[in-house]
């Protein structure tokens, strides 16, 4: 098996699950996924925000993030209002409750984050994270959704 187990393929899909179950164990008394918490995290930083934008920020499959952020909608967390030069496109607002709810998960966060690379010394850590960070930089444009923060932030300077 060391055909598979030893792939960085593998070893990516194996990490995302056991990030994705420390996140889920950590938030578990908020209800919020680690999408539905990367859509608020940007919402916050880019409040007025449209979809397509925010998926090119959080690198999130445009089609996909439209039930993410009807959910958010449902749980109140967010407000969709019509831009004002273009009715059909709606731009994305935390509401009050969605601004407490992402106060309220971010020690959470952090104690998923901190779980999941605690078994690595203080200089693993960073190593590994710099290298993450540099794989996933030079991969961005093989991803289905790419990463695409200078298009968005274009953008929104634009509007203002």
């Amino acid at each position: 098996m060391d055909d598979v187990y030893k792939k960085p393929g593998y070893l990516f899909r194996r990490m995302q699950q056991i990030a994705v179950a420390a996140f889920m164990e950590e938030c578990q008394a908020v209800d919020l996924t680690p999408v539905q918490y990367a859509a608020l995290v940007g919402i916050r930083a880019h409040p007025g925000i449209d979809a397509t934008r925010l998926s090119a920020l959080i690198a999130f499959d445009r089609s996909t993030l439209g039930s993410v952020i009807e959910r958010l909608e449902t749980k109140g967390f967010l407000e969709r209002k019509s831009g004002p030069d273009d009715k059909r496109v709606k731009l994305l607002h935390l509401t009050k409750a969605g601004a407490s709810e992402l106060r309220n998960v971010e020690p959470l966060v952090a104690q998923a984050q901190t779980r999941m690379l605690k078994p690595l010394s203080p200089t693993d850590r960073q190593a590994l994270l710099k290298l993450l960070t540099q794989l996933v930089d030079l991969n961005n444009d093989v991803s289905r959704a790419p990463m695409r923060v200078d298009d968005v932030m274009q953008h929104l300077n634009k509007l203002g």
